[in-house]
């Protein structure tokens, strides 16, 4: 199952700054929905297209939606800055060829 939403780059920091992708509500409540039984730990493995660059990644679970984290090299590579706001599409790993709820 494709899920495509637009959603603001954020920073979170740590030890060192971290760089996500903020997953609207609605969509994150989606993504939950099609990935029950996929998950681990709260988070949800994905495929995720910005553009021309493609990545693999988990989702971050926070305060009741999800976070698509942004690796240095995947921000260098689609010109990711942030405050930016993004339109991505994102697969659940594991849903191809599997009916979604």
């Amino acid at each position: 199952m494709d899920f495509t939403f637009t959603g603001a780059v954020v920073e979170w920091r740590g030890p060192a700054p971290f760089y996500f992708l903020e997953v609207p509500v609605d969509v994150s409540d989606d993504i939950k929905e099609a990935a029950r039984g996929l998950e681990y730990w709260g988070q949800v493995a994905v495929e995720v297209r910005v553009g021309d660059t493609r990545f693999t990644t988990a989702l971050f679970p926070k305060d009741g939606r999800y976070l698509v984290p942004l690796k240095v090299a995947v921000r260098t590579a689609a010109g990711i800055e942030l405050g930016q706001e993004l339109t991505v599409g994102l697969q659940v790993a594991g849903l191809s060829g599997r009916d979604a709820p």
